[in-house]
C-alpha cells in the first residue's frame, strides 16, 4: 500500500508511526509533516486545508488509502472530493463535519434526536443579544464560538464580568476569526470529562480506548485553554457500565440519527463527553482523531492499522479485528514558552537522540522543522513523549523520565498529567 496522510501535528505523527509498523506499508507521504515525520515518510510542502491542490497531488501520486488527521481538510469538503473520484479515504463529507465545524449545528442534530447533551440557552449573531442573554442564565455557564478556533473557542465563565469579556473578545474584537462570528449559550455540566473515538465505515463501528486530555496550560487545571496538553488512556477509565451507557444512549443514537438525516458518515467520530450523574452527555463532536488522544489511543494499539483503515474506507471495518494492549498510555505535549498565547519558533531541541528506544518511549513531533541536521521548535505545542505501560504510574514515570533529557529555550510542560488527583476513574460495574 502507499498511504498518504494529511496534517503536520503529533496526531499526524502517531498515525505514520502507527502505519509504518505494518508490513502492508511501501510507501508514506504527509503533507505538510514536520521534522519528525521527515524521518518516516516523506514530506511534501502543500497546505493541507487546500483541497484543490490535494486534489491534484492526489492525482500525481495516486495513494491506495489517503487519511485526514486536521479538522480545516474536512471541513474544506476533501472527503467529497475524494470520494466522488472513489479514491478510498478515512473522511467524512462536508456536511457530516459540520458536527465540528458548528457548535450551533451540532446542538440542534443532538437536540433533534433527544442525545443527551448541556441545555441550550440559546444561539445568538450579535454581540448585544448574545450580552442580553446573560442576565437570563445560571452560573456558570458554557459560552461557545460557533466555528473552528483551534481549540480556544469554549470558555467556562464563572460570572458576568468573564463572560461579557469573552463575548466580545470573539464578537467584537474577532479573536477567532470567522469560527467566533455566532456564538451558542449553555448550562454547565459537572462531572468527569472524556474522550470516546469510534471508527466507522457508515454501517458498522469500532469504539477506540478511551482517554481523557488536559486542556489547560499550566499545573492544576490552571490558566487559559490549549489544544491540549497531554493525554492518558487505561483500562480503568470507564466501568462497564458506563461503556455500555456511552455506546446505547450516545454512540449509537448518533448513527442513527446521521443516518435518519441522510448523511453516511465513514471515518472517526470522537465524542467530547461529560460523566455526569444522571449519565454521559455529550460536550462537542470531533470529526477526527483527539490530539494528543490519538498519541495515547495509537500507542496501545495491537493491530495493523494499515489494513483497518483501509478496510473502513472500503465499506468493510470488521470491528473485531481491532484489539488493545492491557494496562495504559501517557503523552505529556512540551510546548514552546507562552503558547497558547505569543510564542517563540525557531529554537534548536537537543537530546531527542538521547532517549531513543528508552523504555519503549516514542517522541512525536507537533511543532519541528528539520534545517540541515537540527531539529527546530516550529509551533506552539512542539513535541508528545508517549509510551505504554502496565499502569498509569508507570507509563507516567517512563514518560517523565525521559522528558528530562530534553531541552528547548522556553520549555514549557504540565508537571501533572494523568497525577493521581487528576484521574478519572471507573464507578460502576
Amino acid at each position: 500500500m502507499k498511504i498518504l496522510v494529511l496534517g503536520g501535528g503529533g496526531r499526524e505523527h502517531a498515525l505514520v508511526w502507527k502505519l509504518g509498523q505494518s508490513p502492508r506499508v511501501k510507501k508514506m507521504w504527509c503533507v505538510p509533516g514536520n521534522g519528525g515525520i521527515s524521518a518516516e515518510a516523506e514530506c511534501i510542502a502543500v497546505d493541507s486545508g487546500d483541497a484543490p491542490r490535494l486534489v491534484a497531488l492526489a492525482n500525481e501520486l495516486k495513494p491506495d488509502l489517503t487519511i485526514v488527521g486536521p479538522e480545516l481538510p474536512l471541513v474544506n469538503g476533501i472527503g467529497d472530493a475524494f470520494t466522488n473520484r472513489d479514491w478510498p479515504i478515512i473522511a467524512p463529507s462536508q456536511q457530516a463535519a459540520r458536527l465540528e465545524g458548528s457548535k450551533i449545528f451540532a446542538k440542534e442534530f443532538l437536540q433533534r434526536h433527544n442525545i443527551p447533551t448541556a441545555k441550550m440557552y440559546g444561539a445568538y449573531d450579535s454581540a448585544q443579544e448574545a450580552l442580553a442573554a446573560l442576565n437570563a442564565v445560571d452560573w456558570p455557564v458554557v459560552i461557545k464560538a460557533d466555528g473552528l478556533c483551534a481549540g480556544k473557542g469554549v470558555f467556562l465563565a464563572p460570572e458576568i464580568v468573564s463572560a461579557r469579556d469573552f463575548i466580545e473578545r470573539a464578537m467584537l474584537r474577532n479573536e477567532f476569526g470567522s469560527g467566533g462570528r455566532r456564538i451558542l449559550l449553555e448550562e454547565a455540566l459537572r462531572g468527569e470529562e472524556l474522550s470516546f473515538i469510534i471508527l466507522t465505515d457508515g454501517e458498522r463501528y469500532a469504539p477506540l480506548v478511551p482517554t481523557r486530555d488536559h486542556k489547560k496550560a499550566n499545573d492544576g487545571d490552571e490558566g487559559p485553554n490549549t489544544g491540549g496538553m497531554g493525554a492518558y488512556s487505561s483500562d480503568d477509565l470507564l466501568s462497564p457500565s458506563t461503556r455500555d451507557a456511552i455506546l446505547r444512549h450516545v454512540v449509537e443514537p448518533t448513527i442513527q440519527g446521521l443516518a435518519a438525516d441522510g448523511v453516511k458518515y465513514q471515518g472517526f467520530l470522537y465524542f467530547g463527553l461529560m460523566l455526569t450523574a444522571s449519565g454521559p452527555k455529550i460536550l462537542e463532536f470531533n470529526c477526527r482523531l483527539g490530539d494528543p488522544e490519538a498519541q495515547a489511543i495509537i500507542a496501545r494499539m495491537d493491530f495493523d492499522l494499515a489494513e483497518a483503515l483501509s478496510d473502513a474506507a472500503a465499506g468493510h471495518l470488521k470491528p473485531s479485528k481491532l484489539r488493545w494492549k492491557s494496562g495504559a498510555s501517557l503523552c505529556v505535549v512540551l510546548a514552546s514558552g507562552g503558547y497558547p498565547s505569543k510564542f517563540q519558533i525557531g529554537n534548536v531541541i537537543t537530546g531527542l537522540t538521547d532517549i531513543d528506544q528508552h523504555n519503549g518511549v516514542k517522541v512525536l513531533h507537533a511543532g519541528t522543522k528539520l534545517v540541515n541536521s537540527s531539529i527546530l521548535t516550529n509551533g506552539g505545542r512542539v513535541l508528545g513523549v508517549t509510551a505504554s505501560a502496565s499502569s498509569v504510574n508507570a507509563a507516567r514515570a517512563i514518560v517523565y523520565g525521559a522528558l528530562q533529557k530534553i531541552h528547548f529555550d522556553g520549555m514549557h510542560y504540565r508537571k501533572d498529567i494523568a497525577a493521581p488527583a487528576n484521574r478519572v476513574t471507573a464507578t460502576g460495574d
